[in-house]
């Protein structure tokens, strides 16, 4: 059965509308626990414009779950990695214009940059996953890399309406997920997922974890962190009403 990650990332966006103190990311982060997630995934942006160094510290002390940190891999975001130790370590790509990520790492391009910063961190005892897209060159290079996941964007199929459209990139997914999974890579998904059109990659095979968070925050704020965790985990295992 695959499990469900739940990213904070918009709770502290709320939070920094004001430069306040409320609502806390890490107040959510428990609750998202207590609701039954697997784990919790906060983005480090270079630009500090939502998560702080002071909400990833805090979730390493208070989780009891896993901490997944997302974070560009550059000189300024390891030494960051090496002192908080997270479970997980989730290479993406970073634009300071872009809104949210836009895509995935380009692995195959940057190659030889994240095969140093992967040893590095699998120095210090952090598995590392990469965000890519879901093409069957990036999936090998990623491989290569030595990473131990590679985490499939899936916001192209989320864009789109149309069914032909939604098979063609479903496919895509389905295809890098056969490829990662036979070269012996772990496989998370996630980006754009929300409560409907997460239920055609549940019959997909491979997939350990979704990766969600805008559409479980944004359901939050209606319904409560917990019900809306409690809500996608009962689609994920199939006992949604």
């Amino acid at each position: 059965m695959a499990k469900l990650s739940v990213n904070v990332d918009h709770v502290a966006t709320l939070r920094q509308a004001r430069k306040g103190i409320e609502p806390d990311p890490v107040y959510a982060a428990i609750m998202a626990e207590l609701a039954g997630c697997d784990g919790i995934i906060v983005h480090l942006r270079e630009d500090r414009r939502h998560i702080q160094l002071r909400d990833l510290d805090m979730l390493k002390r208070v989780l009891k779950t896993k901490l997944n940190l997302e974070m560009a891999a550059t000189e300024e975001m390891l030494p960051i990695a090496f002192k908080i130790v997270p479970d997980l370590a989730t290479f993406v790509p970073e634009k300071r214009q872009e809104l949210t990520t836009e895509g995935g790492l380009d692995v195959i391009s940057n190659r030889e940059k994240v095969v140093r910063a992967v040893s590095r961190l699998h120095k210090k005892g952090i598995q590392v996953s990469l965000f890519i897209n879901p093409d069957l060159k990036q999936v090998e290079t990623a491989k290569m890399t030595g990473a131990d996941f590679v985490e499939i964007h899936t916001g192209i199929y989320c864009k789109k309406y149309l069914q032909i459209d939604q098979e063609r990139e479903l496919k895509k997914i389905s295809l890098a997920v056969e490829k990662a999974v036979s070269l012996g890579l772990r496989v998370n998904v996630g980006h754009g997922l929300n409560y409907q059109n997460i239920k055609p990659l549940l019959n997909l095979p491979g997939i350990e974890e979704f990766s969600i968070g805008h559409s479980i925050i944004a359901r939050a704020v209606l319904v409560g962190m917990e019900k809306a965790v409690r809500d996608m985990i009962a689609i994920i295992k199939g006992k949604a009403e």
